[in-house]
């Protein structure tokens, strides 16, 4: 149980102890929207991930059920003891719950692993609260991993992770300018995510829907298109040695290395030029990754 966002090493190890547990099917408990976009609706995005790309990654993970709470003004004003009587027991019938070391749940966030080991004794079910995962004197979390990404640091936090990090989406329709300037790309929103560092990358990519399915290399632009007067971030993804239809098409693009900054350019012609240098680039990127 927790919120699982990004699905990192200390976000596994919390699974894996799940499973060791047995006696009962492994299942996933978290909440969406996620707490703190409840309680923050105006902060900045955060969210390492949508609610797709979680299933699509604890599915890796031979999850067998997950159970999306929505988190909303009734689950945020249950006590500590209702919400382990009324959606732990008498709602999903638990067996055992395994979580992280810094769990916390109920109304104002009252509960804590001790709270949740004493309900869980009264209640019926067990609790296992797993050790915090670090290295180099650094816990393994999602707050790490986003300072890494703001930075443009995507292989640290890939380290954290336990993989790439990846932006999942459906492919939009754009301006069509890349393909007018023979570089067509497939584009993706970044609506309510984190915004790594602003920039080109060097990427893998996943077609998860449609006829093409497919694994390819390629580079991508996360920025604003500062030349064409934009101002919402989209991912922008050019796949290497690929011609087809991608148009409402899922895919999954893992970051590898950050290549530049955004920038804006004196011409049309010195952008064509610069793309083709970034293409370069992060082919020779990939070649050696």
């Amino acid at each position: 149980m927790g919120n699982f966002d990004g699905v990192h090493l200390g976000h596994r190890t919390v699974i894996e102890a799940a499973r060791q547990a047995g006696g009962a099917p492994l299942g996933i408990v978290t909440f969406e929207p996620h707490p703190r976009q409840f309680f923050a609706p105006d902060a900045p995005p955060f969210r390492l991930m949508n609610s797709e790309s979680r299933a699509n990654r604890l599915a890796r993970l031979g999850v067998d059920h997950l159970y999306e709470l929505p988190f909303g003004p009734v689950l945020a004003g249950l006590s500590p003891e209702a919400f382990a009587r009324d959606v732990l027991m008498a709602g999903l019938g638990v067996a055992h719950v395994t979580v992280g070391a810094d769990f916390v749940f109920g109304k104002d966030r009252a509960g804590h692993v001790a709270t949740l080991q004493d309900l869980g004794r009264g209640f019926g079910f067990g609790v296992t609260a797993v050790p915090l995962l670090g290295d180099g004197g650094q816990d393994y979390s999602s707050t790490a991993i986003r300072r890494s990404l703001t930075e443009g640091r995507p292989r640290d936090a890939g380290r954290i992770l336990g993989h790439l990090h990846r932006i999942e989406g459906e492919v939009v329709h754009g301006d069509k300018r890349g393909r007018e300037f023979g570089w067509p790309t497939a584009n993706m929103r970044m609506d309510d995510l984190h915004l790594p560092r602003l920039g080109v990358y060097a990427v893998v990519v996943e077609v998860l829907t449609g006829p093409d399915r497919l694994s390819c290399n390629g580079v991508a632009s996360l920025g604003v298109r500062p030349m064409f007067g934009r101002n919402a971030p989209n991912l922008e993804v050019h796949l290497f040695d690929f011609d087809g239809d991608l148009y409402g098409q899922h895919l999954s693009v893992g970051l590898v290395e950050f290549l530049r900054d955004e920038a804006r350019f004196d011409s049309v012609q010195t952008l064509i030029d610069q793309i083709a240098a970034d293409a370069q680039q992060a082919r020779a990127v990939l070649a050696g990754a």
